[in-house]
């Protein structure tokens, strides 16, 4: 299980102060960049073990982004970067007009699922979550069987990977040494801890001159931009 690293942790938590308001705001970016980079993690794991992907990629990816963070994290602090993740979906989606050409489903649609998908990996300690962030009833009853069938797709190949001690298949390449930086470098340290893949995969922390992240499978990078941090504060709301 990862450490304890959140601040203040669950998004209901009222800001009482400047400094409470700056930690939040951390916690929401870190909980975002964390999901983010375990979905670009999928996309890696795709190419790298040559998995069949029976529908969108991107759909796969988002999955196992929730999968890990349901696996790697205590109860509070998976919950909290979830509740952090969704309302990253929910404020996007009130931000930008959904682009229904993408690969990427909408941002709502993506909301609901990662609540949908995270309720069901443990639905008795998570039944408030589902009433707080109005997931539908209709949704809610078919969330264990959600979980069941991707925790069945992803799982094995999830055991094929895990590490038995530290691993370094998975390189850090620092970026400005700013916030995103400092998050990703233990991450990948975690991450080594915990997987070793059969191919080197490396982490970079740069400038797109967009906001973004991306994995490259020409080169097996993932990309986190360093957009994403000023992004994430902006649409921040508390």
């Amino acid at each position: 299980m990862r450490a304890f690293v959140f601040g203040l942790m669950a998004s209901w938590l009222l800001v009482q102060s400047p400094g409470a308001a700056q930690t939040r705001t951390d916690d929401f970016v870190a909980s975002n960049v964390l999901a983010i980079a375990y979905h670009e993690f999928g996309h890696a794991l795709i190419d790298i073990l040559q998995l069949p992907v029976f529908g969108q990629e991107e759909d796969a990816a988002d999955v196992l982004s929730v999968l890990l963070i349901d696996s790697l994290y205590d109860e509070e602090t998976a919950s909290a970067i979830i509740y952090d993740a969704a309302f990253g979906f929910l404020n996007e989606s009130e931000t930008y007009e959904p682009a229904l050409w993408d690969v990427h489903g909408p941002d709502l649609q993506r909301y609901y699922t990662m609540i949908c998908l995270f309720y069901g990996a443990n639905p008795d300690a998570r039944e408030d979550m589902t009433l707080e962030l109005d997931l539908p009833e209709e949704r809610i009853e078919t969330c264990e069987e959600e979980f069941e069938l991707a925790n069945d797709s992803w799982g094995p190949v999830l055991e094929d990977i895990s590490a038995d001690g530290q691993g370094n298949s998975l390189v850090f390449v620092e970026g400005d040494g700013g916030f995103i930086d400092d998050l990703m470098a233990d991450e990948v340290a975690e991450l080594n801890m915990d997987f070793e893949l059969p191919e080197t995969l490396t982490v970079k922390i740069e400038a797109c001159d967009e906001v973004n992240a991306f994995y490259d499978p020409n080169t097996r990078d993932v990309i986190i931009c360093t957009e994403l941090d000023a992004f994430l504060r902006e649409i921040a709301d508390f």
